[in-house]
C-alpha cells in the first residue's frame, strides 16, 4: 500500500529545467552525436552520469541504482505519463508545472541524438516523480502558507513506485495511487470537470438586495434571481420570467441555501444574494484550493477518528470510513480561529475546571474584572499566584494579570460544560461541551476563542467509551456527571483527531459551498499559481 511506502525529507529541484532541455543547453556536448531513435524501434541505451550532474540526489541515486540505463524506452510509458500529466488538470494542477509542453515537443521529435535522449529521459523520470508527490502531498506546504496548521507531514518514497510502474506498464495506475483516497477528494475532481462543462455566466445581472425578497414580492430583482438559479440548476430554465416570488422560486432558493451552508429560509437576503454573485471562475478557483487541501489531510483518518470542518460547523465520528454520526460543532472566531491540526484523544474530563488561556486572559478577563472585581466571584473563578497561593479577588492587581493563573470551577456554569475531550496539540486546544448551548441554533457559528464546542458532547463521549470498553453507557456518564467530582477517563484505543478547513465538496445533494470564514482561499489560490 501506498500508504506505507516511506523516506524522510523528498524533496527534488527540477533545476536541470530550468532552461529548456531540447535545446541542451544545460547538458555537456556528447563527444559523438549518436542517434538513438527512441521512436519508433525504442531502443535502449545507457545515460552518461555527467547528463544528471544538475538534478536532484534522489534522481541520481535512482539512475545510479539503474547502472545509468535509460528507463523510457517503451513508447507506451512514455505516453501515458504524457497523459498523466495533462489529466492533472482535473486535480486542479498545471500540466506545464511537470514540463508537458516540453515532453510533448520531444515525444514529436522522431530522430534524437543521445544527449537529447538523456535529457528526454532524466526530464520524463523528474517529471513522474513531481507529479506523483504532487497528488501525494500537496504542490505546496501547508505549513510554510499557514502558520496555525499543524498537519503531519506525508512521507513517500517514489523509487519503489517507478520501477513498478516501468516493470508492469501501469505509469497511470501509479499515478493514480498517489491520488488521496478519500471519497471527497474525488468529489472534488468531479465537481471542477462540472464546473468547466458550465456555460459562461458573464451576462448574469448581479442580484443588488436593498431590503430580503421575501413570498409573494414583484420585483426586477426576482427574475434577477430566477435566472441565476436556473444558471446554478435549482430552478428550471421555465421559470425564469416571472418576476413574482412564488412557490417554485422559494423552493428553490432553499435548495440553493442548503447548499451554501445558509438558513434555508427562502428569504433572499444579503448573504444569499452574495453567493448568488458569486462567479463561476469564483467557484472554480474554490474548488481547486481545496482539492489542494485534501492532498496535504492524512493519507489514512484511522479506523476511528474525529472529523472536523471548521467552516462547515461539523464534526463527524467515523469508524472505517464510515460515518457513525455527526454533530454540531462552535468553531473560533476570524480573529481567534480554531487551528487546524492532527491529533489523538487520550482521555476525557467528566465535570472539568478550565484555566483561563493566555488569549481569553489578554482580551476578555482583564478588561472585564478591571471594570468589576466582583467578575471572579460571578463566574466562579479562582486566582493563583505562581506558587499555587490563592489571591483574594480584593488584592488582584490588573498591572500583575498575567503573574496569576485562573481556574474556574466545575459545574454548570463553567465555560467547559460537562464534559472535555483533550488532545495534545501546540495551540491547547480541545473539544468540549458548552454552558452557551444556544449557540448551536446559529447557521453562523464561528463564535468560540478558538477551541471546539460540541453539540451533544455526551453523546460523542458514550460512542467513544463503548469503543473502549462495552460497560460504559450513557447513564454510567450521567451518573459521574451528578456525583460533581472532576474525574479523568483516559484512554488506551486510537481515537484520531482532524481539525480540517475545507470550503467546496460535492455529495448526493450537489455542489457544496461553504463561506471562507478565515479568508484562507484567495491567498492559497495565488500560491498554486504562481
Amino acid at each position: 500500500m501506498i500508504a506505507r511506502v516511506y523516506i524522510a525529507g523528498l524533496f527534488f529541484l527540477l533545476s536541470g529545467c530550468a532552461k529548456d532541455p531540447h535545446t541542451v543547453k544545460n547538458l555537456p556536448v556528447a563527444k559523438a552525436q549518436e542517434v538513438v531513435k527512441i521512436h519508433p524501434n525504442n531502443t535502449a541505451f545507457t545515460i552518461d552520469s555527467t547528463y544528471l550532474e544538475s538534478s536532484a540526489k534522489n534522481i541520481r541515486e535512482f539512475y545510479k541504482d539503474k547502472k545509468y540505463k535509460a528507463l523510457w524506452t517503451d513508447e507506451k510509458d512514455r505516453k501515458t505519463l504524457l497523459l498523466s500529466i495533462a489529466s492533472a488538470e482535473q486535480d486542479g494542477l498545471q500540466p506545464n508545472d511537470y514540463n508537458y509542453d516540453t515532453l510533448t515537443a520531444f515525444e514529436k521529435n522522431k530522430d534524437l541524438n543521445k544527449e537529447k535522449s538523456a535529457a528526454y529521459d532524466v526530464l520524463l523520470t523528474q517529471s513522474f516523480y513531481k507529479l506523483a508527490l504532487h497528488l501525494f502531498k500537496g504542490k505546496i506546504s501547508a505549513a510554510s502558507l499557514y502558520p496555525d496548521w499543524a498537519l503531519e507531514q506525508k512521507k513517500l518514497d517514489i523509487g519503489p513506485l517507478l520501477n513498478e510502474a516501468l516493470k508492469n506498464h501501469t505509469v497511470d495506475k501509479i499515478i493514480d495511487r498517489c491520488r488521496p483516497p478519500h471519497k471527497t477528494y474525488e468529489g472534488l475532481r468531479k465537481c471542477l470537470a462540472y464546473l468547466n462543462s458550465m456555460p459562461d455566466d458573464g451576462t448574469l445581472q448581479t442580484v443588488t438586495i436593498k431590503e430580503s425578497i421575501k413570498e409573494n414580492d414583484s420585483l426586477d430583482q426576482v427574475v434577477l434571481v430566477r435566472k441565476r438559479l436556473a444558471y446554478w440548476r435549482d430552478l428550471e430554465q421555465s421559470d425564469t420570467i416571472s418576476p413574482v416570488y412564488d412557490t417554485k422560486a422559494i423552493e428553490a432558493v432553499k435548495k440553493f441555501q442548503e447548499r451554501h451552508g445558509i438558513l434555508p429560509d427562502g428569504a433572499v437576503g444579503k448573504k444569499t444574494a452574495e453567493a448568488l454573485n458569486t462567479t463561476r471562475q469564483q467557484r472554480i478557483e474554490q474548488v481547486v484550493v481545496n482539492l489542494e487541501r485534501w492532498r496535504w489531510f492524512a493519507y489514512d483518518f484511522g479506523e476511528k477518528a474525529i472529523l472536523i470542518n471548521i467552516p462547515d460547523y461539523r464534526l463527524a465520528f467515523i469508524e472505517n470510513n464510515d460515518t457513525i454520526a455527526t454533530h454540531k460543532v462552535v468553531v473560533g472566531r476570524p480573529d481567534r480561529p480554531t487551528p487546524v491540526l492532527d491529533s489523538k484523544i487520550n482521555y476525557l474530563v467528566v465535570n472539568p475546571t478550565w484555566t483561563v488561556p493566555p488569549t481569553i486572559l489578554e482580551k476578555d478577563l482583564t478588561p472585564k474584572a478591571t471594570d468589576d472585581v466582583s467578575y471572579f466571584t460571578n463566574n466562579n473563578l479562582r486566582i493563583f499566584d505562581k506558587d499555587s497561593n490563592e489571591i483574594l479577588p480584593e488584592d488582584w492587581k490588573p498591572e500583575m494579570a498575567k503573574n496569576y493563573r485562573y481556574v474556574q470551577g466545575s459545574g454548570n456554569s463553567n465555560a467547559l460544560g460537562n464534559i472535555k475531550f483533550n488532545y495534545n496539540n501546540r495551540f491547547s486546544v480541545y473539544l468540549h461541551d458548552t454552558n452557551h448551548r444556544e449557540m448551536f441554533g446559529r447557521s453562523y457559528r464561528a463564535l468560540s476563542s478558538g477551541c471546539v464546542r460540541v453539540h451533544k458532547p455526551l453523546e460523542l463521549a458514550e460512542k467513544i467509551l463503548t469503543k473502549e470498553n462495552s460497560d460504559w453507557n450513557m447513564d454510567k456518564i450521567n451518573e459521574m456527571i451528578a456525583a460533581g467530582d472532576t474525574e479523568k477517563i483516559y484512554l488506551k484505543k486510537t481515537n484520531n483527531v482532524h481539525q480540517l478547513y475545507w470550503t467546496a465538496w460535492m455529495d448526493k445533494n450537489g455542489l457544496q459551498f461553504r463561506n471562507d470564514i478565515y479568508n484562507l482561499d484567495k491567498l492559497l489560490y495565488d500560491k498554486l499559481r504562481n
